[in-house]
């Protein structure tokens, strides 16, 4: 805790400024200044900025309802249009949401005024800083972006780096109504650091509903990671209640904001755990004014087909092993075939005789370039068609002819040329290349041959064969048709993918992931502590490797803002039996509650969660729910009733863990799911 002098909290119900660390009723007279007129100016600022961010809200409607007649063309208004509209989402404005959290008063300057760009051009000036930009109706701003880069200092600034600063404040809200502030006179020595009152009740405050987003409360290492530039992967290696999610989150939201153009035309895509974490973090963004962003789940990033089964554990185990990624590759390869005999092309009148031999060294030329370079399957048969033609227009310019575009074209659709096409390179759809490979024990043996043993190939052999449309298709095959898709051809890359518990993501997952971020970053997020699929990481090298960005900087956040320090101490306990290298997390919280008692009492510690502000969640082995549900009956709807295996991600304030053995036994990695499961709660936990 920093030992500098505090400031003090503006309190309207008071004649007296109350001290942030003071005993409780504790109060030291005011000083100097009228903290209750101060208030009534940033209350009244507060209210001009929503007024001007409704006048803003109300041109761009106007606007969008002219669009139609001030655009040139149909194809300028349908642009125009949905411009406007992206605008409109962008600024809708919440009242429960505080506009500004946060305002930086810059040193005076010393001598004389400094000239528009200089780099000392704030010496002087005073920013509220929010969630959006708004400004007045001239164009002043009113509430500068948290992600401008005069902001950042509200969240780097101390005392030995002020960084121009000389008052930081902090604003306390309760709904959309400003009832506080805090300030720090970096210039004098006051920093309260995480000793802010403000900062604690926001960091606090009970969870009900989705996740929020944490602007007000960025710490400088987390912002570090927020900021990092475009085109820099990185690594979070994020224990509990650090907030890795966030920082995810926050840094998709800054990027938009620094490189709108370059990322509103490649994209940002947010990778989940399942659609229930996706739809817990889905109004993050939105409330930072970012709608353009896809989420989707990593099973529907590759959903070709609707999987109908279930793959044997063994199984499963296999196709997600990244040695299959060479299977599928032998398989698809397998598909080709030297020319058995000449090409015969008519033309009018006339023919053209190709020979076996150059056919054969022209096929050789094409494989070997296309998987010398790594390019997809389908460009080697376009490019084996063009060397055709190609080669049957020397001969026709041979005999002075002089074929155009038109007769290429048509060269190009002659049936004799498809024929040896469909022979020699043979259009291959992905999948019926993973149907063929696991209907055809042959295919499959060849294939394998040297990298899964026989029995390995069992596992993965369909009993009886099937085609493509007959198949009943598993997650795991999903993730084979992908492989083969990206073999065949190029995906569509996104711009920046967010990537959220990573650590649970097998191999062949993340190279589904790689292949749509070729010329992209990326942000990982995760907790191999946390890790409870048969294939989660041990280290996350080998899954920035298979992920296409080995070169990505790790992080790791052991600093825990959610989860009190009482179960932190209790989950820690488990990390040396879980077989990873991760350091332990510590917290800066000292209020939770940490109950152990008999399961017999469950309907009574349910009724004592509900006495509490905030959300309640009881957790169990999958296999307990039925029992547990018929237990407690129609339970409040604060009261959420949720299997072990889905708890990942989320958070409550009161978390009920029923029966902790249970939850060990129902998996292999169970002793990583009851980590997970303990550290779900941010204020009270009863096991």
């Amino acid at each position: 805790m920093n030992s500098q002098p505090h400031p003090a909290v503006a309190d309207p119900s008071s004649d007296q400024l109350t001290d942030p660390l003071a005993n409780p009723g504790e109060t030291r007279p005011r000083e100097a200044g009228p903290p209750q007129a101060d208030l009534a100016a940033e209350r009244a600022h507060l209210s001009a900025s929503r007024a001007a961010l409704a006048r803003m809200r109300d041109r761009t409607t106007a606007l969008f309802a002219t669009g139609d007649r001030v655009a040139g063309d149909a194809y300028a208004s349908e642009s125009l249009g949905r411009a406007l509209a992206r605008r409109l989402a962008e600024l809708a404005d919440d009242p429960d949401t505080p506009l500004f959290f946060g305002r930086l008063d810059h040193a005076e300057p010393a001598g004389a005024a400094q000239a528009p760009g200089d780099p000392h051009e704030h010496v002087g000036a005073a920013y509220h800083i929010g969630r959006r930009h708004v400004v007045d109706d001239v164009g002043e701003p009113m509430v500068l972006d948290w992600r401008a880069p005069v902001s950042q200092a509200f969240y780097q600034a101390s005392v030995k780096q002020p960084m121009g600063v000389a008052r930081r404040r902090r604003f306390g809200y309760t709904g959309g109504e400003l009832t506080g502030f805090e300030d720090e006179h970096l210039a004098a020595g006051e920093e309260l650091g995480t000793a802010s009152r403000i900062l604690t009740e926001e960091i606090e405050r009970p969870r009900v509903g989705p996740m929020r987003d944490i602007v007000a409360t960025i710490q400088p290492e987390q912002d570090d990671l927020v900021r990092a530039a475009l085109q820099d992967s990185i690594c979070v290696q994020g224990a509990p209640g650090t907030g890795k999610t966030a920082v995810g989150l926050h840094r998709a939201a800054y990027l938009l904001y620094t490189y709108r153009e370059r990322l509103r035309k490649a994209g940002v895509l947010v990778v989940g755990p399942s659609r229930a974490f996706l739809s817990y973090i889905s109004n993050v963004l939105p409330a930072l004014g970012e709608i353009d962003i896809d989420q989707l789940t990593v099973d529907e990033l590759v959903g070709h087909v609707a999987p109908r089964a279930e793959d044997t554990p063994e199984g499963a185990a296999v196709k997600h092993d990244p040695r299959m990624a060479d299977v599928v590759r032998r398989a698809l390869y397998a598909q080709l075939h030297d020319p058995a005999e000449p090409l015969v092309v008519p033309d009018g009148s006339s023919r053209w005789r190709v020979p076996v031999e150059p056919l054969r060294r022209i096929v050789a030329e094409v494989r070997g370039a296309v998987v010398g370079d790594g390019l997809p399957y389908q460009t080697g048969r376009d490019r084996l068609r063009a060397r055709v033609v190609a080669l049957l227009q020397r001969m026709a310019e041979a005999r002075g002819e002089s074929p155009g575009e038109a007769w290429q074209r048509r060269m190009a659709r002659a049936t004799p040329v498809k024929a040896l096409l469909d022979h020699v390179w043979p259009a291959v759809r992905p999948a019926g290349l993973i149907a063929s490979l696991l209907s055809d024990a042959t295919l499959l043996a060849r294939a394998a041959d040297g990298i899964l043993s026989p029995a390995e190939q069992s596992a993965i052999a369909w009993a009886r064969p099937r085609t493509a449309k007959t198949a009943r298709w598993t997650t795991a095959d999903a993730v084979l048709i992908d492989e083969a898709l990206g073999l065949i051809e190029r995906l569509p890359s996104y711009g920046h993918i967010v990537v959220d518990e990573a650590q649970d993501l097998s191999p062949m997952q993340c190279r589904a992931i790689a292949r749509r971020t070729g010329h992209g970053s990326l942000t990982v997020l995760g907790d191999l502590a946390q890790g409870t699929a048969p294939w989660a990481a041990r280290r996350w090298r080998d899954s920035l490797e298979h992920l296409g960005k080995p070169g990505a900087e790790l992080t790791a956040l052991t600093t825990g803002f959610r989860v009190p320090d009482a179960v932190v101490a209790l989950a820690n306990r488990l990390l040396p039996h879980l077989a990873v290298d991760v350091p332990e997390a510590v917290s800066l919280r000292r209020d939770g509650a940490l109950t152990i008692r008999s399961a017999a009492l469950l309907p009574e510690v349910v009724r004592e969660a509900l006495r509490h502000e905030g959300s309640v969640a009881v957790i169990a082995a999958d296999a307990a729910l039925p029992g547990l549900r018929a237990r407690l009956g129609d339970a409040d709807e604060r009261v959420t009733l949720l299997p072990a295996s889905l708890a990942k991600g989320l958070e409550y304030d009161h978390v009920i863990v029923v029966e902790p053995a249970e939850i060990v036994a129902a998996e292999p990695r169970g002793l990583h799911r009851l980590y997970v499961v303990l550290t779900r709660a941010v204020s009270r936990l009863d096991v």
